[in-house]
């Protein structure tokens, strides 16, 4: 199902819950919400369609990937890059 845009900054910056077998239909939130967002959109988490699990979706071309409870292991140097998220409100 495709779902509405969180835009609510407080909900944002809340802390997502692991996700768990029963959060399934989640992804396919993620995914519909996504092709329905393609013209500006590579990727989602769920708190950005309201739910508060530790879920994102990243597309790579004809494939879109599903990241479950996500983990970063390593990290070097500092990355800058332009905001261009969906859920910033753009006046």
């Amino acid at each position: 199902m495709v779902r509405s845009i969180m835009k609510d900054i407080f909900f944002l910056n809340q802390k997502s819950q692991p996700a768990t077998k029963a959060d399934a239909q989640v992804i396919q939130d993620l995914l519909d919400t996504l092709k329905a967002n393609k013209e500006g959109c590579v990727g989602m988490a769920a708190n950005m369609i309201c739910v508060k699990k530790r879920i994102i979706l990243i597309s790579m071309g004809e494939m879109n990937v599903p990241m479950i409870n996500p983990v970063i292991v390593n990290k070097s140097g500092q990355y800058i890059a332009e905001e261009g998220c969906l859920s910033l409100i753009v006046n």
